[in-house]
């Protein structure tokens, strides 16, 4: 039996209305020496039905567990994984065409990278893209561990391809950390394995009401403090620690300024940067309408 290169890694946790459009976005990628593992966590909606359905026609792996996170899921599609390059995709995002065989192409070409990422056409929950701007003949990013760290840059799981040795030197994920892709980031970077970042576009990113970055900020802020703190003594600590606070003020400044106030309060002046005036601005002079209001 010929195992796959590609093992592709789609938890899924209430995307009723998205996963057969995600799904049939990787099953109809130009590549096919890939396996596509879906793991179902606990959904409560119709998303186990609808991955069936398309399971009977292609014949992909499926596996169900109870509601324990996006990192448990993905332990467990990797302990059913084979190939040497791992993908992660967002059960409600769009794998553009092509996508696989450029990033397969580029680990080939360049054995010390453990981690490629690349980049995202915003799309809104119909579909529809959002205003962005593309920027003309960019070059590949190389991300050293101290700038991942001093910006608190993670690769997303949309655009996100693995060596899995690289995945298996550090442990695979955490599942007490339940928004994965930055401590993943930061393990691989410091185990010595390069992270690039290739200018293409190769996924639609859905933002809806029900992103993390939008429900679930404060929990993602405790996340993102939690991993940082294995690299405490990191010259660019202070500077990670800023990034991510500012990561969290950019919703909270106008969906909760309690706990904005609070963040800001946790801040010494002197120490913020330009991205902190910025939400310091908006906190002073914007607001969220309640539900409803006209």
């Amino acid at each position: 039996m010929k195992w796959p290169l590609v093992s592709i890694l789609v938890p899924c946790f209430n995307h009723e209305l998205y996963i057969e459009e995600s799904l049939l976005s990787v099953l109809e990628q130009d590549y096919d020496n890939f396996e596509l593992i879906v793991v179902n966590d606990g959904s409560t909606d119709a998303s186990a039905e609808k991955i069936e359905a398309l399971r009977q026609v292609h014949g992909f792996q499926f596996y169900q567990q109870e509601n324990q996170g996006v990192s448990a899921a993905l332990n467990n599609a990797l302990s059913h994984a084979r190939g040497d390059l791992v993908v992660t995709h967002d059960s409600d995002d769009v794998m553009l065409a092509g996508r696989i065989r450029r990033q397969v192409s580029y680990m080939q070409e360049h054995p010390e990278v453990g981690l490629l990422g690349a980049k995202v056409i915003y799309i809104d929950s119909q579909g529809r893209p959002l205003k962005h701007k593309f920027a003309s003949h960019a070059p590949v990013q190389r991300w050293s561990f101290d700038e991942l760290l001093a910006d608190a840059y993670a690769v997303g799981g949309p655009v996100a391809m693995y060596r899995r040795e690289a995945i298996d030197r550090v442990g695979g994920y955490d599942p007490s950390i339940k928004v994965q892709d930055f401590q993943m980031t930061l393990r691989i970077a410091k185990a010595g394995y390069q992270v690039h970042i290739l200018p293409d576009r190769v996924t639609l990113y859905r933002r809806h009401e029900t992103n993390i970055s939008k429900t679930a900020y404060k929990s993602q802020l405790i996340y993102d403090l939690k991993v940082i703190e294995a690299y405490r003594d990191n010259p660019a600590y202070d500077a990670g620690r800023l990034a991510i606070i500012n990561k969290a003020l950019k919703e909270s400044v106008v969906a909760d300024k309690p706990f904005a106030r609070g963040l800001f309060a946790s801040l010494p002046v002197h120490r913020w940067n330009r991205v902190t005036w910025k939400r310091f601005r908006h906190f002073m002079f914007k607001y969220r309408k309640p539900k409803g209001a006209q």
